[in-house]
């Protein structure tokens, strides 16, 4: 009876396919070997030397190491396939991976073609099992979703002004120079502004769609990125409000998620460069009679009446993905998975975050502003001439 029921449990267990050793891989692959609801079936990466000390180190078997894509989608056993490899190779990955009925988790950006972003979104919507991720991880920030919950309340009323700055020294040194290609990295936005773009996304989503891009890049000035580092991106929403975007992956005097949020009752500010008691401040009429509280300030709250924030409230100031809520995205899509709920982060339902990327990009070449949503058809034109 015990050996049916221990049967039972392993049947449960989600098998992965998990793609990428790399610096991301590591502390993702890490937090899958910590959990019993979760068996790691494979593990895809080119430089199986990297593969097996990865192995080693988390305790998994190095027999699960493979250098072939196709071990996994051929695989019946395989639930879900983890994508968490070179930019250039989500796309079709993912399809691949699709088309053979697995879910997929991919870390952004989902695409840089946009045929496959095309072929990405339809194949979730013909076939509505399978569950499909994109990790902008910042939508499990606490500070994110504090931020979140403040505008639904309308702690700070009609939001007519917001901006999220993602200026962060990528990493290039040693076999991270594949970020240099645009053959195998994409455009910037889609290595990390995109992060930025998801934050004003879904802060305006109760109050307002977007509906317009208006963008401006410049090329690297410091390091040799192929692809525009440097960028302004403005987004109009129906309601009239604006969004702002300043992004810079070629150079920074460190991490830099500046948030400026302004509404018709209040405002918000976080500054990830002041003192930690400092970083956020924030007025609402609602909720501090129009005076600007410090909420990571125990001592000040008190003296101010004011509702200090949990001493572990966290604030996307560093760019180490080990303090980001890995945990947090992880559990999220072996979850929806588990219960077959479709998350907010599908390639279906964060299509709003992409198409301001792709939409970008047409914008600065274009010298117009594009609207949203995109003519699908107009677009898929414009990046094949771009091609």
């Amino acid at each position: 009876m015990v050996e049916e029921q221990f049967k039972g449990i392993l049947m449960n267990k989600i098998n992965v396919g998990f793609v990428g050793a790399g610096w991301m891989g590591g502390v993702q692959l890490q937090q899958l070997a910590n959990r019993d609801d979760v068996n790691v079936a494979y593990l895809v990466e080119p430089n199986q030397e990297r593969a097996s000390e990865l192995l080693g180190k988390l305790g998994l078997n190095q027999t699960k190491a493979t250098s072939s894509f196709d071990d996994i989608v051929k695989d019946p056993k395989v639930d879900a396939v983890w994508l968490v490899s070179p930019n250039s190779f989500h796309g079709p990955q993912s399809i691949a991976a699709m088309k053979a009925g697995k879910h997929v988790f991919c870390e952004k950006p989902a695409a840089i073609q946009f045929d496959h972003y095309l072929e990405q979104i339809k194949l979730e919507q013909d076939n509505p099992k399978l569950i499909t991720y994109v990790d902008y991880i910042l939508y499990f920030d606490s500070f994110e979703q504090r931020l979140r919950d403040m505008i639904r309340q309308n702690a700070l009323g009609k939001v007519t002004q917001i901006q999220v700055n993602y200026r962060h020294p990528i990493n290039i040194a040693g076999d991270k120079k594949w970020k240099l290609s645009k053959e195998t990295m994409g455009d910037a936005i889609g290595m990390g502004i995109n992060h930025a773009i998801s934050v004003i996304v879904l802060a305006m989503e109760p109050q307002a769609k977007p509906v317009g891009v208006f963008a401006i890049s410049m090329p690297a000035q410091v390091r040799q990125f192929e692809a525009d580092s440097i960028w302004t991106i403005i987004i109009r929403f129906d309601n009239g409000a604006t969004g702002v975007c300043l992004g810079n992956i070629d150079t920074s005097n460190g991490y830099d998620a500046y948030h400026s949020v302004t509404g018709t009752e209040g405002e918000l500010v976080f500054d990830g460069r002041l003192d930690p008691n400092d970083k956020v401040r924030y007025w609402s009429n609602t909720l501090t009679s129009g005076k600007w509280v410090y909420p990571l300030d125990a001592a000040r709250c008190a003296k101010d009446g004011a509702e200090s924030w949990p001493a572990g409230t966290t604030t996307p100031d560093s760019g180490n993905v080990i303090e980001h809520q890995t945990g947090e995205c992880v559990g999220h899509f072996l979850n929806a998975v588990q219960s077959g709920t479709k998350s907010p982060l599908s390639f279906a339902n964060s299509k709003a975050i992409a198409e301001i990327g792709w939409a970008a990009q047409m914008s600065a070449k274009q010298g117009v502003e594009v609207k949203l949503p995109l003519d699908e058809r107009a677009a898929a034109e414009f990046f094949r001439r771009q091609a």
